[in-house]
């Protein structure tokens, strides 16, 4: 008897604990986001129509990188295969875990358009293994949904169970931590957070992305002082970029005759993010510091940036002519593809980044077809970092005020890819992070 209970009870564990994996539910297990937000929770319904969350799955670029590149790509090379299911464990999950893989795209209006919805998120209960990575959770769909507080009025539709892995970082780690098929980790915010300064502090990710409001969580339900809005704002809200890094020049001598040299120092810190900057999908950012000089007759002149001689660098200062990006010829079935402009914008830049590398040791944009890095020259949270350039002052500068500007520039995806992709350009548009300006008197 005892040996049956005890068979019984691992059953039930593994039930219940295992990682969901496709064709553990039915589509109809789910209810829509309409059904949530029509009458009851309106507000919260509202705000995550407005965040990337409702177009995990629809947003142009992800339909873009699934379709074009990962899905093809993973039916050509048998080392990255895992990734025709694997992507949609984050971008689609109810394709994921009702097996409609792969979901046909945004324009059949399926329910994989839903993207990450009401009810995935409120239907896991925890996660497989000891760390939170690649959709490894575990989801218990049904009338019972959980969240971070028992909620003061009874649902007329469904019970609401408390689970305190909703006010953890942990629980965002699910999908914001990824190991692409090489076993590298592609993307790591949670693990950057993790091992950063407001973790240990007891900051959690909810408190910068789903930050705590005033109002009700439903249309029944009392105002609570410390609702969760649902925003989710983060790479893709120019509001939450602005700023994000701080900086500031100076030069070492304020009064220069032409012909002489001086040297300007950017002090750039990272004021407001958790993790590092920039995080997510590094493979496609590119962020840079350039500094400009504006003489008094508004001649401008380009300062590059000082080397620091680090193992790597050449990766973290911009040089047009540079091709990379080869491997987007396996899915696109070109061969010897030369590849695009590995960085696309003007020469001598400082750019902060994570170089991902194939196989073949090459630049890449696709994760999943990442097998090393090169150097990671990223901005830390609370970290701060000196950038210098030396300027030699032209001979036939003109006398007068020399304004020096310093910009820290972001683009979500690099242009030339972009471009060569068909992605709509408001997704490599250029958005300015900070800027901060010195003067120097250029002497007669």
């Amino acid at each position: 008897m005892k040996k049956f209970f005890l068979l019984l009870f691992l059953l039930t564990h593994l039930l219940l604990f295992s990682q969901t994996k496709p064709g553990d539910f039915k589509y109809d297990d789910f209810k829509t986001p309409e059904y949530c937000g029509t009458s009851c929770h309106v507000d919260i319904y509202q705000q995550w129509r407005q965040a990337m969350m409702s177009e995990a799955f629809t947003h142009e670029w992800d339909e873009i990188e699934y379709f074009d590149l990962a899905l093809p790509h993973s039916e050509k090379d048998e080392n990255v295969a895992e990734v025709k299911a694997g992507c949609n464990a984050c971008h689609a999950p109810l394709a994921y875990v009702t097996g409609d893989i792969p979901p046909k795209r945004p324009k059949f209006n399926t329910r994989a358009n839903e993207s990450v919805s009401c009810e995935v998120c409120h239907s896991i209960v925890g996660y497989s293994g000891d760390i939170p990575y690649n959709g490894n959770y575990i989801m218990r769909a049904g009338k019972t949904k959980f969240s971070s507080r028992k909620s003061d009025v009874e649902s007329p539709v469904h019970i609401i169970e408390k689970n305190d892995l909703f006010k953890s970082g942990d629980f965002c780690g699910i999908c914001h931590n990824e190991k692409s098929p090489f076993g590298v980790w592609v993307k790591s915010t949670h693990l950057e957070w993790k091992e950063g300064p407001y973790s240990k502090e007891g900051v959690q990710c909810q408190d910068c992305h789903m930050p705590k409001v005033e109002m009700r969580t439903a249309s029944m339900s009392k105002v609570y002082p410390d609702a969760r809005s649902h925003l989710f704002h983060g790479a893709h809200d120019k509001g939450k970029l602005s700023g994000v890094i701080e900086l500031r020049i100076q030069p070492d001598i304020r009064e220069v005759e032409p012909g002489q040299t001086v040297k300007f120092s950017v002090i750039l810190f990272n004021a407001k993010a958790g993790h590092k900057f920039p995080t997510g999908s590094v493979e496609d950012r590119l962020v840079w510091l350039e500094v400009n000089a504006f003489d008094s007759k508004g001649n401008k002149y380009h300062l590059p940036v000082d080397k620091k001689g680090f193992e790597g660098e050449d990766y973290t200062i911009s040089q047009t002519g540079i091709l990379a990006y080869q491997d987007l010829g396996i899915a696109k079935g070109i061969t010897n593809f030369k590849g695009l402009e590995r960085d696309a914008i003007p020469s001598g830049n400082r750019i902060f980044r994570k170089a991902y590398l194939d196989p073949q040791g090459r630049l890449t944009i696709q994760q999943w077809n990442t097998a090393s890095f090169g150097v990671d020259y990223r901005i830390g949270p609370r970290e701060a970092v000196l950038e210098t350039f030396t300027f030699r002052v032209p001979e036939n500068c003109p006398p007068g005020k020399m304004k020096i500007t310093a910009t820290l520039n972001y683009q979500l995806l690099v242009k030339s890819v972009g471009e060569f992709l068909g992605v709509p350009p408001s997704e490599y548009e250029t958005i300015k992070i900070n800027e901060h300006s010195t003067e120097i008197t250029i002497l007669d």
